[in-house]
Order: C-alpha cells, then structure tokens, then sequence
C-alpha cells in the first residue's frame, strides 16, 4: 500500500506537519534534498508537488519540501525492481538543472530571513496537501 511522505529540509516543516503526516527530515542543501527525492522516485515514489513550486527560486531560499507518494514494500512488489514513474522522473530532473544554475547562497541568508522562508515553505506544501486531501 502507497503512502504520502513530506520530503524536506525544512524544520519548521518537520515541526509542525510531522504529528500529523509522514516527514522525511534531512538537513541538506535545496540541491540535494531535489536529488533525494529524486531516489525515493527511482524507487517508485510519485511526485505529488512540483519540486519547484511557489515564485520562489532555487538560490532564494534554502528550504524546499516536496510531497510525494510512496511505495509499498518491496518485497510485497515480488521481484524488488521499482516501477519509475516517467513524468515525476523528468520533472524532478528538471528541478535539479534549474537549481543548479542558480548561485545557492548557503550561509548568507540574514538569520533574520530564515525564519520567513521557513514559513512560506510551510506555507506551500501545506497548500499542496490540502489540495490532496
């Protein structure tokens, strides 16, 4: 049986979201949380969110949460291979090209700023599991 998991970088995320829903915390660059979530797709999660969602670009903001849906066990599958679900597959691969053309600016958000982009993250993928529910 599938589930839905919160992918993120994002404490305030965790935090909040965590009681109710499934999350998925790493601490890990907005790059690199693009590419785990690319290999829970190549495990055969489906993308639920698009990787780039809101006007905030990569570079922006350090924080990005992704919704997806999961597998189920693969022993359950039979033969452990995944299915890959080619449009979450080329949509999570153009989300890395993109941020990676952007400067990512690690360690220079005001401290101040963090907090901001923290809640408009909240704030994108709660309105993306709204639209789910």
């Amino acid at each position: 049986m599938a589930r839905m998991c919160i992918v993120t970088n994002n404490p305030l995320v965790a935090e909040r979201l965590s009681p109710k829903w499934e999350v998925d915390y790493r601490k890990v660059g907005y790059t690199e949380l693009l590419e785990w979530v690319r290999d829970f797709i190549q495990e055969g999660a489906v993308l639920l969110s698009h990787p780039l969602a809101g006007s905030v670009k990569p570079g922006e903001t350090p924080y990005r949460s992704v919704l997806v849906q999961m597998p189920g066990s693969r022993a359950a599958s039979g033969s452990g291979s995944a299915n890959v679900d080619p449009q979450s597959l080329r949509l999570i691969e153009a989300a890395i090209q993109t941020a990676q053309k952007f400067t990512q600016r690690t360690g220079e958000f005001r401290p101040e700023s963090i907090e901001d982009f923290q809640l408009v993250d909240l704030t994108l993928i709660s309105s993306a599991l709204d639209s789910v529910i």
